[in-house]
């Protein structure tokens, strides 16, 4: 006769099972209420949800499967869903805070996480893709990753990763959402479909504050920041919030398009941020016709001092993975690699390399920053 594993043992098992949004075990996130096993090898267990409409079902039943369904002794599983008392959800954030040294006061992310803005002096030059990309290429080499879309009229993250799920929240703390195994937050997750955001100054900076300060990020090696266009509100308040962040330069080969991108890389360091380098998009092929031009992404890093880190070609396949919510980079393993795939890997690890040995000063006060010259 086949002997049935234990209590123990199942909750064993259960450490294996790991809430998708929050990175940890359900057992260790007090998630499991209680765990069976009758006398005909059928395994119950009650699990307790953060939130009634929680759309990541599915994916506990399977791993429960996965893992306490393989025990020898257990011949099915099934789970009890419930929900979390408003006191067990107050204790589960104030675990989920635990004791992180945070980057800064009112900020959630670690002090040790790395801040990358990607930015451009205008829209349309690939900006977003190379967020994207670069997230998926750093969640490869093993890192944590979160992407925040800061374009906040501009937002196309959530359809280029491919997530239509809203976040969920725990005691008023925002969890976000987890695509290709990388978190993410956008204002995107709050509005209608195709809702247009016209907000001032103070509003775009409190929902960047929010985004920082009530989004549970967990233990992250990188924030990837797909900043708006230009040098204005969302910029400045980076800067604030963020004293360290580190600034990737997005131009087309396109000459009008780097001087542009010029102002958004002085801007940075107005800021006292740390420009990495220079990526250039829309690459046209050797000797193919020049959609874009040619040089602007080396020019450009030569002007402001930077290596041109990447350069990524005008190809098919990169605007559909982005449309599709794949990117380019989640093809990494075909035979051969698309060469975008590569760009961005290489991108990854000069990211990786490039780490600021020298921490830059605060930020000087909003008052100090340069006022524009009124135009009345």
């Amino acid at each position: 006769m086949t002997s049935r594993p234990t209590h123990d043992q199942l909750l064993a098992e259960l450490r294996f099972v790991q809430d998708p949004e929050l990175r940890q075990d359900v057992v260790t996130l007090g998630m499991i209420e209680n765990v069976s096993i009758d006398d005909h090898g059928q395994v119950l267990v009650h699990l307790l949800l953060t939130t009634p409409g929680c759309p990541l079902k599915q994916s506990f039943k399977d791993q429960v499967n996965d893992t306490v369904g393989r025990l020898e002794g257990v011949t099915s599983t099934r789970i009890e869903f419930g929900v979390m008392s408003q006191e067990q959800r107050t204790a589960l954030r104030g675990q989920l805070d635990g004791d992180r040294q945070h980057r800064s006061p009112g900020v959630s992310i670690p002090d040790s996480c790395r801040v990358i803005a990607v930015t451009s002096g205008k829209g349309g030059v690939g900006k977003s893709t190379v967020t994207a990309n670069l997230a998926l290429a750093l969640q490869a080499r093993g890192h944590e990753v979160g992407v925040l879309d800061a374009d906040v009229y501009g937002y196309s993250i959530p359809t280029m990763l491919g997530i239509h799920q809203k976040p969920v929240t725990v005691d008023s703390m925002i969890v976000p959402p987890v695509a290709h195994d990388v978190r993410v937050m956008s204002i995107g997750f709050f509005l209608d479909a195709d809702a247009a955001v016209i907000w001032r100054g103070p509003m775009l900076h409190r929902a960047l504050e929010q985004f920082l300060g009530d989004v549970h990020w967990g233990d992250l090696d990188y924030l990837v920041i797909d900043m708006p266009p230009g040098t204005g509100d969302v910029a400045i308040s980076l800067g604030q919030l963020l004293p360290r962040a580190e600034a990737l330069v997005v131009t087309t080969p396109q000459s009008a398009a780097q001087k542009v991108a010029k102002r958004s890389a002085l801007s940075a360091m107005q800021l006292d941020q740390i420009v990495l380098g220079v990526v250039e998009t829309m690459s046209d092929p050797e000797g193919g016709p020049q959609v874009f031009g040619r040089g602007g992404g080396q020019l450009l890093a030569d002007e402001l001092q930077v290596p041109l880190l990447a350069t990524v070609p005008l190809e098919q396949a990169v605007r559909e993975g982005g449309d599709l919510g794949e990117p380019i980079v989640a093809r990494r393993f075909e035979d051969p690699a698309p060469y975008a795939a590569v760009q961005f890997e290489l991108l990854a690890e000069a990211v990786e390399a490039r780490r600021p040995k020298v921490e830059p000063k605060p930020p000087a006060p909003m008052d100090r920053i340069k006022k524009p010259l009124s135009l009345l």
